[in-house]
């Protein structure tokens, strides 16, 4: 279980998450749905622990920033974040020996082979294109096989196959009792595949709701985020992060750094 309470995050005098509180449930499928801007980016790298914040975070009750709850935890980023002098197998295989895995090389295989990245193997993190590196990204994420993973906008720069076998895997994972939390602003891009779906706007939590919830009210997902989120425009949930969320990010390497 991953409770999140009471998390407050500032940049300088820009407050982008405000006492922000929820909780994953063991086996479920959370998407953290907002508009550009809403502090979706800031409450996931605050889960995983790479921002100072005020509030309490906790995973199967202990601290998310400790060693026993980071084994946990896995995160897939929205941007790519790869070493250019390594090739494919190289980035995998850092990672399995970095997480302690052992007979791994099977599961490198079959992830590499899904992603369609098998005839990449000895190309360098640089020559990819940028759906290839999104495909990497992702396979570097599920390789340790984590019981919770955060995933920040992961179907951003995938083709059409690759949107639906990520999608596929999500499910498989889902079956198998792993918890998970996915965040994005494209509405249609989840809107099958959820339990809860928690509602952000401007760094507050607008409403936390689940599938039995929209079909009781009658009512899609796409009807309850704008209802939740008056006067948000539809056309304000584009492809693109928000002016805002980009300076969080240049600002969390910064504290990283």
């Amino acid at each position: 279980m991953l409770e999140i309470q009471g998390v407050t995050k500032k940049y300088g005098k820009n407050l982008a998450c405000d006492n922000v509180s929820f909780t994953l449930e063991p086996g479920s499928l959370t998407v953290l749905l907002g508009p550009n801007g809403a502090g979706k980016s800031t409450i996931i790298k605050s889960i995983i622990g790479f921002l100072k914040y005020q509030g309490k975070i906790t995973v199967n009750g202990i601290p998310n920033k400790t060693t026993q709850a980071r084994k946990i935890l896995g995160y897939i980023p929205e941007m790519p974040s790869l070493y250019p002098n390594l090739t494919v197998i190289e980035h995998m295989e850092f990672i399995a020996r970095a997480y302690k895995m052992t007979n791994y090389k099977e599961r490198i295989e079959m992830l590499l082979d899904r992603f369609e990245l098998s005839d990449k193997k000895k190309k360098f993190g640089d020559e990819l294109s940028k759906g290839m590196q999104q495909k990497l990204n992702l396979c570097i994420g599920l390789l340790p096989d984590p019981d919770i993973i955060l995933m920040d906008e992961p179907l951003l720069g995938l083709d059409p196959h690759a949107i639906k076998e990520l999608k596929n895997y999500i499910e498989e994972m889902r079956q198998a009792g792993k918890t998970m939390l996915i965040s994005t602003h494209i509405i249609d891009s989840v809107d099958m595949i959820w339990d809860h779906t928690i509602i952000m706007q401007k760094g507050t939590v607008r409403a936390n709701i689940t599938r039995a919830d929209i079909e009781g009210a009658g009512k899609t997902l796409e009807d309850i985020f704008f209802e939740v989120t008056e006067g948000i425009d539809k056309d304000a949930v584009s492809h693109s992060e928000s002016t805002q969320e980009e300076a969080s990010s240049e600002q969390a390497k910064g504290e990283n750094k």
